[in-house]
């Protein structure tokens, strides 16, 4: 893909992002650290953390940066994701190895059930720490720890 319509399309993203966070009382959306209308469980395992997400039909959430290559399964449900190279249409069952450095919009066209499976080699069970290992706030973060980790 041009660089210009990748770049074109992250700012649309983010846009879209922040249109909806300034209207979240009026939709129903839901960023990364926002959990209220989309039910999180969390699980853990050996070395990994597994991060389940209900999404009832219709709604959209505006996906975090993932830091790490890891993978994503569609339990039950139909989602379309848009991310900066192209935009999918999932049908469950269905998995996916997701590219670290992407931004998602994920829009539940049926109720879903959204299931990310994350290293977590400390064995920690602490939410907001694992997120800060898992995600970047945004690209600029995610350069800044990429060129770190060279």
């Amino acid at each position: 893909m041009n660089k210009d319509i990748k770049l074109s399309t992250r700012k649309k993203i983010l846009d879209f992002q922040n249109a909806l966070v300034d209207n979240a009382d009026e939709v129903n959306i839901v960023t990364h650290h926002d959990s209220k209308l989309f039910p999180l469980k969390h699980t853990f395992a050996d070395g990994i953390y597994v991060r389940q997400m209900s999404m009832d039909v219709g709604s959209v959430v505006v996906g975090a940066i993932h830091k790490h290559l890891h993978v994503w399964f569609l339990l039950t449900g139909h989602i379309s994701v848009v991310t900066e190279d192209t935009t999918e249409d999932y049908i469950a069952p269905c998995y996916v190895v997701a590219t670290p450095g992407t931004k998602r919009v994920i829009r539940a066209n049926k109720t879903s059930i959204f299931v990310n499976i994350h290293k977590n080699p400390t064995n920690s069970q602490d939410i907001e720490w694992l997120e800060k290992e898992i995600v970047a706030k945004d690209f600029k973060e995610y350069e800044e720890y990429i060129n770190k980790n060279k």
